[in-house]
């Protein structure tokens, strides 16, 4: 009995320690990046008006180095919150609901489809070749 609770122990440990993959398709999601060409990149470590976004998934908020981030955005950023999938799912429905004076005037995605695509394509833009 004790070995089976170990057991099923471990799996949880180890499926919560894998890293979340969102549902989504990232074709799709390339798609709905195009509103934010302007400003970020996926594929390229290369700052634009906003950081770019390439590993963006799990990364610490506010920590692409030599971009200047907005006084309201460190201070989101500053007790080690990271861009989990949750967090992302959050910000990109509207940006200023969770970070009040955030310098990105992104009105946000309406739709949870898109936010799901778009998540799946940052996670991996390759995959919508």
């Amino acid at each position: 009995m004790q070995f089976r609770i170990l057991a099923a122990a471990t799996t949880l440990l180890s499926v919560l320690a894998m890293p979340a993959l969102a549902d989504g398709d990232a074709v799709k999601g390339a798609k709905v990046f195009k509103k934010c060409k302007a400003c970020h990149t996926a594929e390229e470590a290369k700052n634009k008006v906003g950081p770019h976004l390439v590993d963006i998934v799990d990364r610490p908020v506010a920590s692409v180095e030599g971009f200047k981030y907005s006084k309201a955005m460190t201070e989101f950023a500053a007790d080690g919150k990271v861009w989990d999938i949750e967090t992302l799912t959050v910000y990109l429905q509207k940006p200023k609901d969770m970070i009040k004076k955030t310098s990105m005037a992104f009105a946000g995605l309406k739709k949870e489809a898109d936010i799901e695509n778009i998540i799946v394509y940052l996670q991996d833009p390759s995959a919508a070749e």
